[in-house]
């Protein structure tokens, strides 16, 4: 799959069509992401002994619920409009660094997409 953990997304079909987020994590098995405040469903959860007090304890949760891969497109750096990427491996002068170095690129613009936490 060629949508990473950080990426920012644009759902481009289903109810939350138009909607922009962060990708929260990747189920490559399942095909799906998890997009930050997008898709959000309504969980109950009973009460539990927290640790160090993180997390809801009780009550009524809202969390986000998976989106299929195919229903999410990269938004493009220069545009912000949706795009496809298009992976190319960028010309290096040693052979061990062209084997290892390939990029992402946006196909509406040809900007080079940066590895998320970059």
């Amino acid at each position: 799959m060629k949508i990473r953990r950080g990426d920012k997304v644009i759902v481009i079909k289903g109810a939350d069509k138009g909607k922009i987020g962060k990708v929260l994590s990747v189920d490559p098995v399942k095909r799906v992401v998890y997009v930050q405040r997008v898709r959000l469903v309504k969980r109950h959860q009973k009460p539990r002994p927290t640790q160090t007090g993180r997390g809801p304890s009780t009550g009524i949760v809202e969390k986000e619920a998976p989106i299929p891969v195919a229903n999410v497109a990269l938004v493009d750096p220069k545009t912000d409009k949706p795009t496809r990427i298009r992976m190319s491996r960028p010309e290096a002068e040693d052979r061990t660094s062209r084997r290892r170095a390939k990029v992402r690129l946006a196909v509406r613009s040809g900007v080079e997409i940066e590895r998320p936490g970059e």
